[in-house]
């Protein structure tokens, strides 16, 4: 193989005997041209291809293929210049390592503390540099208390050739250069707020300095190991492998199911029809449920939910998948004990499947004010802009469907009569809806049992737990990412978050 130590020589001794034979031939300097050229193609092609190996021996490893690259940095710092390349990394969300000189040590770890550099690493360049760092190479770890210099040997295996930094494993900041303290912080106000606010709440309530990206990839990695965590919970439960829950029995138990949808990025829309023809979705639904306990009612019967009782669950995903993670989220919270238990949604065919398949025996209850809208949607289509006649109309079918006299109620549908094809269909549409839903319509019955007929508490949660998070302006959500933010404030919201980071720990 060409090695520029071999090369260099020969071209010299070969230039200077051809320019003394065309001298005393008085031949062209074309020759000589074209040695000088082909010089220069093999000096530009050992110079890109690293592989060649042309000027120096290149040790090299990693995958080829991958769209990576290692930034590195050597003979520093140099201020100001060192502090720039520092914010851009930071900015972009990029790491470096940076190999400094051993007369610059200290000035090297002062710029990191100072800007609590999460994208830094020095390596020893000089030997000198190893009296500064007695215990090896040293990091920068973004704190509670701000940034610090964590120095830990590095050890290398002989056999395999794979390096590792046992103290990171300890410290568990491997793989990552902010404390456990700080990741907690980060989750927190990920899953609480936007994550540009995330990083503003960081700076004035802690004065730490993180980049929004920071804020984005933490909190979507702890919301995407407590998703994986709820997974194999639920691989367990479809096994039938789930511990026995033990405690006092229950009164009532309420499982309410709801949907939303959120703004996704164009690619999680592909393929799939939005609500008017031809248009594509924007959108993606999210499913979610919630499970709470009720053991009172007030003076006048209306039940009382019990305070702190309401644990929430959800994801982007089919009715299917969606049916395993309520019944596991039931089972923990205790559906075995359960007296009474309470099946509560709006009519969407998907909840009563699931509630036919997972929770059977359980007392299955429509909505009361959903049934109500759509007393009030079929006034709008008899009587447009009539809004006098809309409620007289709505106030006779109200008392029929509130005294559970469902089977008149559609009696009374089927009655009316148009000429309009598509009214006539509508009517049709509506009574074959409160008709298949009789059962759930007893809302008397349901009264005397002092059971909740509403689903107010899973309306609420899907604007507090999906909406207010994930439906801010601007907001475009991929699945992964979404599911990820949902799982952690699921977690959150039903106060099982410092259950997990215990476990962390």
């Amino acid at each position: 193989m060409l090695k520029y130590r071999t090369i260099n020589p020969v071209f010299q001794m070969s230039l200077i005997l051809l320019l003394v034979y065309t001298w005393a031939e008085s031949l062209s300097l074309l020759p000589v041209l074209i040695l000088v050229l082909t010089y220069g193609v093999v000096l530009a092609i050992g110079s890109f291809v690293l592989s060649a190996q042309f000027f120096l021996p290149v040790k090299w490893k990693g995958n080829g293929k991958s769209n990576s690259i290692a930034i590195t940095f050597d003979d520093g710092p140099t201020e100001p210049y060192t502090s720039q390349i520092l914010d851009v990394l930071r900015t972009c969300g990029a790491r470096a390592t940076f190999f400094v000189l051993g007369t610059r040590a200290e000035t090297a770890l002062a710029v990191a503390i100072t800007l609590g550099a999460d994208a830094l690493l020095i390596g020893p360049a000089q030997t000198a540099l190893a009296g500064l760092l007695p215990l090896g190479v040293a990091v920068v770890v973004l704190t509670v208390v701000g940034a610090a210099v964590a120095r830990r040997p590095y050890y290398l295996c002989s056999h395999c050739h794979e390096g590792q930094f046992p103290v990171d494993v300890e410290l568990d900041i491997e793989r990552s250069q902010n404390s456990p303290g700080v990741r907690r912080m980060l989750a927190v106000v990920g899953a609480d707020t936007s994550f540009e606010h995330g990083r503003e709440q960081m700076k004035v309530l802690a004065d730490l300095e993180v980049t929004t990206k920071a804020v984005e990839r933490t909190a979507e990695a702890i919301g995407a190991d407590i998703a994986q965590r709820e997974q194999q919970q639920i691989q367990r439960a479809v096994q039938l492998d789930l511990p026995v829950v033990v405690g006092e029995m229950i009164p009532i138990l309420h499982i309410q199911m709801d949907a939303t949808g959120i703004p996704v990025v164009k690619a999680e829309t592909t393929g799939r029809q939005g609500k008017t023809d031809e248009q594509p979705a924007r959108t993606r639904e999210v499913k979610l449920g919630c499970v709470f306990t009720q053991t009172t009612w007030d003076e006048e019967g209306y039940p009382i939910r019990d305070s702190g009782s309401t644990t929430y669950t959800g994801a982007i995903e089919t009715a299917e998948q969606f049916g395993k993670r309520i019944y596991l989220e039931a089972w923990k919270r205790g559906w075995s004990r359960a007296e009474t238990k309470v099946v509560l949604g709006d009519g969407a065919e998907w909840i009563w499947n699931i509630a036919d398949q997972h929770f059977p025996g359980a007392i299955q209850i429509v909505d009361l004010y959903h049934a109500r809208q759509h007393l009030w949607e079929l006034a709008r289509k008899l009587y447009p802009n009539q809004e006098v006649k809309q409620k007289r109309w709505v106030m006779v079918q109200k008392h029929k469907l509130d005294d559970g006299k469902i089977e008149k109620l559609v009696r009374s549908l089927r009655s009316i009569e148009s000429p309009d094809v598509q009214l006539t269909e509508d009517i049709r549409t509506e009574a074959n809806y409160f008709e298949k839903n009789a059962h759930r319509m007893r809302y008397p019955e349901f009264r005397r049992q002092h059971l909740f007929v509403g689903s107010g508490v899973i309306e609420a949660g899907c604007k507090t737990v999906i909406g207010s998070r994930a439906k801010q302006s601007g907001m475009f959500w991929t699945v992964r990412g979404a599911n990820a933010i949902i799982a952690l404030r699921c977690c959150r919201i039903s106060g099982r978050f410092e259950d997990y980071w215990e476990k962390q720990s």
